[in-house]
């Protein structure tokens, strides 16, 4: 190996350290209690060579972000009944994106504590506008398979398509995502013998039930 790849894969190194560092500790507490030296020393490299790569707290948690939901993305892709959905039906997508929210929480309750602190850092101005767009950017993935999905239901009617495909795709993501976040975080009542995946999974039958009405 030359010099300039051994270079180069020493940066990697740092720079995986640095997010793995991060995305842990900025899942378990709010974003703003934790500094950036904190980050530098759980990964066990220095506070100067983690400005370097990332700036600022920002750019951090962008690359943060931008990292781990690529990654659910890429998961959630290999599960699809078909990689491109060929051959399925509109109701059968929308029953995948639904369960998609409910292997969220199964599967990566981590991301959604990151994600609700990440919110709640957003709110406090810390990003630039072109930040945000970077950020809401990340969710590409869900409109393409929403707009994708509504095409079908043109064509085969298996779930409703007199309401506007921005309206479901905004109720079925903020209610779903809401939900999800509100257990993984904690903040559900929990009364005896509660189930969070069971009310996951019958908000998700409720939905199916409002988009499949006659």
């Amino acid at each position: 190996m030359s010099t300039g790849e051994n270079l180069s894969s020493g940066k990697e190194v740092r720079r995986r350290a640095f997010l793995e560092a991060g995305y842990e500790l900025f899942s378990q507490k709010s974003i703003e209690s934790v500094t950036l030296e904190d980050v530098a020393q759980a990964s066990g490299y220095g506070v100067a060579t983690l400005y370097r790569y990332f700036g600022n707290k920002s750019g951090l948690l962008l690359e943060i972000a931008t990292w781990q939901w690529k990654e659910f993305f890429k998961e959630n892709k290999s599960t699809r009944p078909d990689p491109e959905f060929e051959g399925c039906t509109a109701l059968e997508m929308l029953e995948f994106y639904l369960d998609s929210f409910v292997n969220l929480y199964k599967k990566h309750r981590e991301l959604l504590k990151f994600n609700q602190f990440l919110n709640i850092f957003i709110r406090s101005g810390e990003f630039a506008p072109g930040d945000l767009s970077l950020y809401q950017g990340l969710m590409e993935p869900i409109f393409k398979h929403f707009g994708q999905m509504y095409e079908k239901a043109q064509q085969d009617h298996t779930i409703r398509t007199d309401i506007p495909a921005e309206e479901m795709l905004s109720v079925t993501l903020h209610l779903m995502l809401a939900v999800v976040t509100r257990y993984a975080v904690g903040l559900a009542y929990e009364p005896k013998g509660f189930d969070a995946v069971k009310e996951i999974e019958m908000m998700k039958e409720m939905l199916l039930e409002k988009y499949t009405e006659v």
